[in-house]
């Protein structure tokens, strides 16, 4: 008896596994793309975690307020708010916020009284109050303290000098006189340039107010020359503001621990 030869199916593929998989990947693939298109993202909660989270780990709280100086109107100080974190701060981060805040609140109560009191001046352009984040500024157009091209303080200066004394000498916050001049270049016997010139300035400011009272210990002179004009020096009005005596009542008090580190000589392989 003859046997039957077995019939070989050459139509299975071993690669037809790839059909069921392409289709597989593809539903998944449908599947997100639509749970992507029906979601929504609720902006408002979305921003208060963030908030949250960075006031939480970087210290800074937006509930803080702060306050802006006002001019000599005697207005009350506008104060910035935002809604409370929804996650409360660490408390070492509270701590130094909550310093932090009532620091620049007393820096502003102030530079709002010193406004107040040179209010005819900043009315005339010659004095100007300003706050920035190294304390208060109180910038002096040198007409009111100096003649042209000298150092020496003209009788005049002692009335405002005086003034400044009695708002800063209650307190130990320290104070840095700065000078400054335009760009017209200065050389004689007496200043060199203008570096000079802004320097003695500083210095003889900072000699009133030692006389009026405030330690010498909080003072402190720095000539700057022309190196920071507040206006340009194309005309005689931009010139005569870059012209000035800047008094910075500066936020770091004198009684502040000193937190400097002293580097010493490393030594190095030679070769």
């Amino acid at each position: 008896m003859i046997r039957r030869r077995p019939i070989e199916d050459d139509d299975e593929s071993p690669d037809r596994w790839l059909v069921s998989y392409a289709d597989f990947i593809t539903l998944l693939f449908a599947f997100f793309v639509v749970m992507y298109a029906i979601s929504s993202v609720n902006q408002t909660k979305y921003s208060d975690l963030s908030s949250s989270m960075g006031s939480a780990f970087s210290g800074v709280n937006p509930s803080d307020t702060e306050g802006n100086i006002k001019n000599h109107s005697g207005t009350k100080n506008k104060i910035k708010g935002q809604q409370s974190s929804l996650i409360k701060p660490l408390p070492l981060s509270h701590l130094y916020n909550e310093k932090l805040r009532r620091e620049r609140e007393s820096m502003t109560n102030m530079g709002v009284d010193l406004s107040n009191t040179f209010a005819p001046l900043i009315s005339e352009g010659k004095v100007r109050v300003s706050q920035n984040n190294r304390g208060i500024r109180i910038d002096i157009h040198d007409s009111l303290l100096f003649n042209p091209g000298s150092a020496e303080l003209a009788s005049a200066a002692s009335d405002i000098m005086n003034k400044i004394a009695a708002e800063l000498k209650d307190n130990q916050r320290l104070i840095q006189v700065e000078g400054h001049t335009d760009n017209t270049d200065i050389h004689n016997v007496t200043f060199f340039s203008n570096w000079e010139l802004s320097a003695v300035r500083a210095s003889s400011v900072v000699r009133m107010l030692s006389a009026a009272g405030i330690a010498d210990s909080r003072l402190s002179a720095v000539g700057f020359g022309s190196a920071q004009p507040i206006s340009e020096n194309d005309s005689p009005l931009g010139r005569a503001r870059n012209r000035r005596v800047s008094i910075m009542i500066l936020y770091e008090s004198q009684n502040q621990e000193d937190s400097s580190l002293e580097i010493t000589p490393q030594k190095t392989n030679q070769p």
